[in-house]
């Protein structure tokens, strides 16, 4: 796969600096807790199923950071990360929509609530849709949350009529 690469933005908004910088496999644990809290505020209990999703993904996004399937977006400001998002690259049937085989899924956009407002969601959303058009991918797609809608619908994404159902004991009916 074709290394990822971030330019690096550094903004100013009220007096304050952010960089990006790209995860690398160090930043499994901040990942998995990233996306604990944004479950836990997304309204998901915090109990034993959130444990066992959190003690499975951290070798998975691992492995997928080590070999470049998850592409990583981190934002700090003196160092302190204050969001995330990620992106993974998918192996995809071509069909007549887009007739290449990869595929682009966005996930686990996550602000700390004290940097929120501050424009970091967008900025790592713009990041990730850059990479994939440098990577000449056709298709982004996501799950989006009640909170990160309105910065998608504005960025151009609609909704699909994409069906799931859900197979095993830990699944809702």
């Amino acid at each position: 796969m074709a290394d990822a690469h971030v330019d690096g933005w550094a903004r100013s908004y009220t007096g304050e600096m952010f960089e990006t910088r790209m995860a690398t496999e160090a930043d499994a644990e901040l990942i998995t807790e990233q996306r604990r809290r944004m479950f836990v505020e997304m309204g998901q209990p915090d109990d034993e199923r959130m444990q066992v999703m959190l003690r499975n993904f951290v070798p998975w996004v691992q492995e997928r950071l080590r070999d470049g399937r998850y592409i990583g977006w981190l934002v700090t400001r003196r160092g302190e990360v204050l969001a995330g998002a990620g992106m993974l690259l998918m192996d995809f049937p071509p069909n007549w929509r887009d007739p290449e085989p990869l595929r682009a899924y966005l996930l686990n956009f996550y602000v700390e609530p004290e940097a929120r407002g501050r424009a970091l969601a967008y900025e790592l959303l713009k990041t990730a849709i850059d990479e994939a058009k440098r990577r000449g991918i056709k298709v982004v797609s996501l799950h989006a949350s009640q909170f990160g809608r309105p910065l998608y619908e504005r960025n151009g994404f609609e909704a699909t009529n994409e069906m799931m159902l859900h197979l095993g004991s830990s699944a809702k009916r």
